[in-house]
């Protein structure tokens, strides 16, 4: 069948690669050097697999990509897989999405499905059907990981689909392919199962945070805490309870942040959902605060920190901990040396980041180190060498990243959420 995706940053550009090993796909962004940069094979941004699953699409004629919305007119379906920008107080731009939408839709045949994944309230799909009711929407919440979205879209556990009857038969045609179970249901309880999911996925993380932040005021140890719940059948051992950083990049808060504004406009107090944001919010300055504690009464400490990225395996800054790390400690005072696997260079808007050429260099002479995106990188780093060459050896793990690799180190001083 033949496959229209609209929106090709992360998403869209993963969807595109996975989906034409069995569909004739036409990417669409109307981003011009979004086009131009696919068109050659490689994506907007790094995903491990992507750039060569792209240009393998592309040799077989499974895959091209254009910028003209009347692209997606010989389209089976239409599947909308932008990725939904996000303010600095986690509000999605819906708008900007729908605005994308609008461009494609006088296009397409009477009676085609538009099968929505961008992050959007629930609600959308109901509004789109009402303003377009010659056409069929659907929505299927994306589900993907940076750093392991190929694998994530190959093999789900499960397919999520809100559609309506219509769409059905075509849209279990689009899937089938991937041979996970579909799990259909009415649009507006798709689009609620991304919000619910994705709140209490944070909610899970800011509980086991607090209970880390108690855990290390008692003599408590909150990773033997965590290992203790997720032993108990009804919790079990895949459940989102290790003790660390923050969640970031926007991606859990925003839903956070939409279910909050959904029981305002609703008029529903809410007391749980609300507070998970706050929680987290809080414990984002964690890092800074426990630095500050240690190296207080040193003057002008220089600070190494290790991993930028969002997440490991990609290149993306947007929303990273890490960056709000660094300019924390530089407000502070502290002097700033950060080094990543992949970013060698910064953008405008991170030019006052300051990156170091190895971690050695990062490392030389400063006062403290914190490792901050779990790149295995970092666990091959001959550490007593690197600590050896630290003014002082101060280690901030929040996740217990490289843990083992630096106990026992003459004066070590190692710091890890929710151990005193």
């Amino acid at each position: 069948m033949n496959v229209a995706i609209l929106g090709l940053w992360h998403l869209g550009s993963v969807t595109a690669a996975c989906i034409a090993r069995h569909h004739r796909v036409v990417g669409v962004d109307f981003n011009v050097d979004t086009i131009a940069h696919l068109a050659t094979g490689r994506a907007p941004l790094h995903e491990p697999g992507l750039d060569e699953l792209l240009a393998a699409g592309l040799a077989r004629g499974a895959l091209r990509f254009s910028a003209d919305p009347a692209a997606v007119a010989d389209a089976d379906v239409l599947w909308i897989c932008h990725d939904t920008p996000v303010d600095s107080d986690d509000r999605s731009n819906t708008g900007w999405v729908i605005e994308q939408i609008e461009r494609a839709l006088p296009h397409l045949r009477a009676g085609m499905p538009v099968l929505l994944s961008s992050q959007m309230p629930v609600g959308t799909c109901a509004r789109l059907a009402a303003a377009h009711p010659r056409l069929s929407f659907a929505c299927s919440p994306e589900n993907l990981r940076l750093g392991k979205a190929i694998e994530a879209f190959e093999r789900p556990a499960r397919i999520v689909v809100g559609a309506p009857d219509a769409a059905r038969a075509t849209l279990g045609k689009l899937l089938a392919p991937i041979g996970a179970p579909i799990v259909w249901m009415r649009p507006a309880s798709a689009e609620m199962v991304k919000h619910a999911l994705n709140g209490f996925l944070a909610l899970s993380i800011a509980f086991v945070n607090e209970v880390a932040t108690l855990a290390e005021n008692v003599g408590a140890d909150a990773k033997e805490v965590a290992d203790g719940l997720k032993s108990e059948p009804r919790i079990g051992p895949r459940a989102y309870l290790n003790p660390g950083g923050p969640f970031a990049g926007g991606t859990l808060a925003r839903d956070v942040v939409t279910l909050s504004e959904l029981g305002t406009a609703q008029q529903l107090p809410l007391a749980l959902i609300p507070a998970i944001k706050e929680s987290n919010d809080r414990h984002r300055g964690w890092a800074a605060r426990r630095l500050a504690a240690t190296l207080a009464g040193t003057p002008r400490p220089t600070v190494a920190v290790l991993g930028l990225a969002y997440t490991p395996g990609t290149s993306t800054l947007r929303r990273s901990a890490a960056v709000e790390l660094c300019r924390a400690l530089a407000a502070a005072g502290a002097t700033v040396r950060a080094f990543d696997p992949l970013i060698r260079e910064t953008d405008a808007e991170h030019r006052d980041l300051a990156l170091a050429a190895s971690p050695a260099d990062a490392l030389r002479g400063a006062h403290a180190v914190a490792i901050c995106t779990e790149w295995p990188a970092l666990r091959e780093l001959d550490w007593p060498v690197l600590l050896a060459a630290m003014a002082r050896p101060v280690v901030v793990d929040a996740n217990r990243h490289v843990e083992k690799l630096v106990a026992g180190q003459p004066g070590l001083v190692y710091l890890t959420v929710g151990r005193p």
